[in-house]
């Protein structure tokens, strides 16, 4: 379970152009289940998303994990966190042009100190489920936006997180391929992984796999 008790969160504050992305939001993220934070551009979306991804702090308010207040944290611990926990699907996939899908796949995972083995073995495993077994030693440049998507959901999936969180998955794919996406999601929630996602797209937001949507408009629940 993941909650959030009264966050805000604001940008340059204190300054003549301070901007308050998330305004008081307190919100229960249901484990093993698939929550969309639905609303319009500068809704707060993804600010959102990124602090129950530790990847950034409330400016006030708190952030609990497991019933573990994890706002006010050592960043050596968030780091650790972050490894563990989630696994995150960025929405122009931040995949490393020059490296191969395989190197992508297995960057995130060289922390846990496996034996280089063990993790290609693990990322290959991922790439096959995903149909992407016969790309693996292609440069990510060279994939289409299908592939480079399932290639960042595999580098999201290789430490196995208990969470996926993702911005915008489908932003950039067509009605089949978001189809496609769809259908990686209701594998991922049999598994029993937690899925945060945001998302405006209506085929995400009215799909059978979600259990819940969570408007928010100028920062705040809508």
């Amino acid at each position: 379970m993941i909650e959030l008790m009264d966050v805000r969160k604001a940008f340059n504050q204190g300054r003549h152009n301070e901007l308050w992305a998330v305004r008081g939001v307190s919100l229960q993220v249901p484990a093993q289940q698939v929550t969309v934070l639905r609303g319009p551009s500068g809704s707060g979306k993804t600010t959102l998303l990124t602090l129950v991804g530790c990847l950034a702090r409330p400016t006030s308010g708190r952030v609990r994990l497991h019933g573990r207040d994890v706002s006010g944290m050592t960043e050596r611990f968030l780091t650790g966190l972050r490894r563990q926990t989630f696994g995150f699907v960025f929405q122009q996939f931040n995949l490393v042009r020059g490296l191969t899908v395989e190197q992508n796949v297995m960057l995130p995972a060289y922390p846990l100190g496996l034996t280089r083995r063990d993790l290609r073995r693990r990322a290959h495993g991922l790439l096959e489920s995903l149909d992407l077994a016969e790309h693996a030693q292609a440069r990510v440049e060279w994939l289409s936006g299908g592939q480079a998507q399932r290639a960042a959901i595999a580098r999201a999936l290789v430490n196995d997180p208990d969470v996926i969180l993702a911005d915008e998955p489908t932003a950039n794919l067509d009605t089949e391929l978001s189809r496609r996406f769809l259908d990686i999601v209701r594998d991922l929630k049999a598994q029993g992984k937690t899925l945060l996602m945001t998302s405006h797209d209506p085929l995400i937001c009215q799909a059978p796999e979600v259990d819940l949507v969570v408007g928010l408009r100028d920062g705040q629940l809508d």
